[in-house]
């Protein structure tokens, strides 16, 4: 079926993941479920952006570690990230000359990556397969609005880039964690061009994928534990309720998204949440892979959105697509 749910009938294994965040992630309400983190934003490096390489370097062995493979045992990396020609991730994986593929998905590149990795595994051709994704609120800024120095203000839409990084190793075996089956999200367009409010110009994405997956697997919201979105902040999830709403979907019982748990609103200045290649990253290594181990969560959906711009793209006043790419895991 074009377009259709694809499923995997290996059910790839995840094996291991870890991830390393900024000082102001490591602050928020999961700071100690996370393998590591820096109170200075450059991690020891010159730049933001080498400070984002060396974040994807550290999760990247801290992964290989806790799943106790060897690099040399890695079949492809799939990495990606916010910066132009996803650098942060080359750099930071250059050292490990391993078969490299660069993604770039936006805030979706994480799904991205389990989606490709796991159809690959799946099919025999890859065996061990290492997906990283990372953000640094510093490198972003500079990129996509304006320099810090520029002290411009933000709206209340306006979500902050998490500074972090997150790698899962992926295997044919040797996990309880497994990937069921996928669904590639399509392009949409719902015309928003404001780059301060990402989440109303990603929730159409993710209605689209969700709505689509549902009426394919002819599953409801309540037969999952959880169903993660990343990272629509408080305002996409509000309208991604409305829209699954106003088809027939119900999505109030077991709905939430990354970039409402990585930070406390209450009491962390992120305006409408977090976003970044690095948010879905480090909630589902740091928080939600661990529930799936200890079981208290059994059967989720992650879905990953993603802003498809480009600094070029918003200074020539061009709407912003969006992709929403989804994922069925089972502890």
């Amino acid at each position: 079926m074009n377009g259709g749910i694809i499923h995997l009938y290996n059910e790839p294994r995840i094996i291991s993941s870890a991830c390393v965040v900024g000082n102001e992630e490591h602050i928020g309400p999961l700071g100690d479920l996370f393998d590591g983190y820096s109170s200075d934003p450059r991690f020891g490096m010159k730049t933001w952006e080498s400070a984002e390489s060396e974040m994807q370097r550290r999760a990247f062995l801290y992964a290989l570690k806790k799943g106790s493979v060897k690099c040399e045992d890695i079949s492809a990396v799939f990495a990606g990230d916010l910066q132009n020609q996803c650098v942060a991730s080359t750099y930071g994986l250059l050292p490990y000359n391993a078969p490299y593929i660069g993604l770039y998905g936006a805030c979706s590149t994480l799904a991205e990556g389990l989606v490709l990795s796991s159809m690959l595994i799946d099919s025999k051709k890859l065996c061990t397969v290492a997906v990283s994704a990372s953000s640094h609120f510093c490198a972003a800024e500079r990129q996509f609005r304006f320099p810090l120095e520029y002290g411009s203000q933000r709206p209340p839409t306006a979500q902050r880039t998490v500074t972090a990084a997150g790698t899962f190793i992926l295997s044919q075996s040797g996990a309880d964690i497994r990937i069921c089956d996928v669904l590639i999200g399509r392009i949409c367009d719902s015309g928003i061009s404001d780059i301060s409010n990402m989440g109303a110009a990603m929730a159409p994405a993710a209605a689209d994928t969700l709505c689509r997956y549902f009426a394919q697997s002819q599953k409801r919201p309540s037969d999952f534990d959880l169903i993660l979105t990343g990272d629509l902040g408080y305002e996409g999830i509000k309208i991604l309720k409305d829209l699954c709403f106003a088809k027939g979907l119900d999505l109030s019982g077991n709905l939430n998204d990354c970039g409402l748990l990585i930070y406390s609103a209450s009491e962390q200045d992120v305006h409408a949440g977090g976003s970044g290649c690095g948010c879905s990253a480090a909630v589902m290594s740091g928080y939600i892979m661990k529930r799936l181990k200890d079981k208290t969560l059994k059967n989720i959906l992650l879905m990953c959105t993603g802003a498809m711009m480009s600094p070029t793209s918003l200074l020539q006043g061009q709407s912003i697509p969006s992709i929403a790419h989804l994922v069925h895991i089972r502890g």
